[in-house]
């Protein structure tokens, strides 16, 4: 996809998933033979509705009929929201997984993994896990000290008092609504 063909195509989809409330993560243009698929991934620190998404499309897909963007061949519109595995290249993207778990590779080379712990400005907090009994340590990493970062996919991640503090909000609202 040229660059010309890039920027025409985001600056027509970016107001309207704008106007959705949603982030402009990615739009990718991919040609196998005579078939072509327009990828538009979006997001939000709110996550993404499977309602929004459907709107969304049926509204680009308005627009791109309406523009010569696209060309006049055919196209396959995909509208999705990231998956897991796509890279954290953005502070959004850090804030937005705060609490997970998170491999770096960082400037002064090697990797590291860690928990997302807070995000600010400059940097994330975090939480290097112990180990072999050891207990996790607090980290600091600058946006400038990383060079590729991706979740860690946890499948038996034990919630701390998540449980617990779900039935403490549930209990108070009973009691609120009982008084």
């Amino acid at each position: 996809m040229s660059t010309t063909q890039s920027e025409r195509l985001r600056g027509l989809l970016e107001p309207l998933v704008t106007k959705a409330g949603l982030d402009l993560e990615e739009v990718k243009v991919t040609q196998a033979g005579k078939r072509r698929q327009l990828q538009v991934v979006v997001d939000s620190d709110e996550g993404v509705q499977l309602d929004a998404v459907a709107e969304l499309s049926r509204e680009i897909s308005q627009a791109l009929d309406a523009s010569d963007a696209m060309g006049n061949g055919e196209y396959l519109l995909e509208v999705s929201s990231p998956g897991l595995d796509r890279p954290l290249t953005e502070p959004r993207h850090f804030r937005r997984n705060t609490g997970r778990l998170v491999k770096f590779t960082l400037t002064a080379g090697g990797d590291t993994v860690a928990r997302i712990i807070e995000v600010d400005d400059e940097g994330l907090d975090l939480e290097v896990p112990g180990v072999k009994g050891r207990k996790p340590k607090p980290a600091r990493l600058a946006f400038g000290e990383i060079v590729k970062a991706r979740i860690e996919i946890e499948f038996n991640r034990k919630e701390d008092g998540a449980a617990d503090t779900a039935d403490a909000e549930t209990d108070s609202d009973e009691n609120t609504e009982e008084a």
